[in-house]
């Protein structure tokens, strides 16, 4: 009889032991199983314009065309090379969808760098 016992505690305890390690192995599997038929958050809707600007000598032109449906505002920044000439950050201009909108600025010697900000609205 207390062999039969010992190795029914022995089969239990085996038991236990295996359950105890497949257990996370069976969650994580289920955890994957269960993400892929989860929802995927949607993806966000394109905006904002394409916009290439140009230096010429002294002289920014930026045009930006606005393909989306929502309407983006776009400003033009110009850095003059030169420490003695202003800097400016141009007005917010709205480009409507299906739109071109030309921007201009101008340093009084050279241009440094010039960039285009976009504000979705």
């Amino acid at each position: 009889m207390r062999s039969t016992r010992r190795r029914t505690w022995a089969l239990l305890a085996a038991a236990a032991v295996v359950t105890g390690l497949l257990a996370p192995v069976a969650v994580s599997a289920a955890n994957r199983a269960g993400s892929r038929t989860a929802p995927l958050a949607p993806e966000p809707e394109p905006s904002g314009s394409e916009c290439r600007t140009s230096v010429e000598g002294s002289r920014v032109i930026a045009y930006c065309h606005n393909p989306y449906p929502t309407t983006d505002l776009v400003r033009l920044h110009t850095e003059c090379a030169r420490w003695w000439d202003v800097d400016a950050d141009g007005g917010a201009v709205a480009v409507q969808p299906g739109r071109t909108v030309k921007l201009e600025d101008r340093c009084w010697k050279e241009v440094g760098s010039a960039w285009i900000s976009h504000s979705v609205g």
